[in-house]
């Protein structure tokens, strides 16, 4: 994952993601990556649960 943080207490999913950071033009050059998931991945301590996420801005 690229500049993505999660934890679980109880039954809440918390993300955390830098807004101030960047890497880089998506694959399509219409946008500038900020954070991502890289595909589906199992939220901490629930393998069973996926998540997929990308934030980005436009150029």
């Amino acid at each position: 994952m690229k500049n993505v943080d999660m934890t679980v207490e109880g039954n809440i999913l918390t993300i955390r993601i830098d807004l101030a950071k960047e890497f880089g033009e998506s694959k399509s050059g219409k946008s500038i990556t900020i954070a991502s998931s890289e595909g589906n991945v199992s939220v901490p301590d629930h393998e069973e649960i996926k998540i997929g996420l990308n934030i980005y801005r436009k150029k």
